[in-house]
């Protein structure tokens, strides 16, 4: 069987996560923001984004890497500056799916921000 090798990179709440003021939770989510887009830009991260109506709260976000390893898609994530700030927490993993099926659009949404 052939399979595509990518990374699962899960973005969690930590149990006690430092508070921010308004304003920087703002400017965190910005640069959280542009930092996937440039992760995408290059090639790195196939595609990312917020979770909803997910059973457990902490869960925030997953993004799909092509870095090779685990390890190596970790390492990129905790770069992310929401993460180094504290505000989310990286887990990572490999994911296989058979090849070429990760091109099917999804149903259009606006949010803001």
């Amino acid at each position: 069987m052939e399979l595509e090798q990518f990374q699962l990179v899960l973005l969690r709440r930590p149990a006690d996560p430092p508070e921010f003021s308004d304003e920087e939770g703002e400017r965190l989510q910005r640069a959280h923001r542009g930092f996937y887009q440039s992760l995408r830009e290059a090639g790195q991260v196939v595609t990312n984004g917020p979770v909803i109506d997910q059973p457990d709260e902490a869960l925030r976000g997953i993004a799909i890497f092509a870095a090779g390893s685990a390890d190596r898609a970790r390492e990129i994530a905790q770069a992310d500056p929401a993460v180094v700030a504290g505000r989310l927490e990286v887990e990572a993993m490999t994911w296989w799916c058979p090849p070429g099926t990760m091109v099917h659009g999804g149903v259009p949404i606006t949010i803001d921000g």
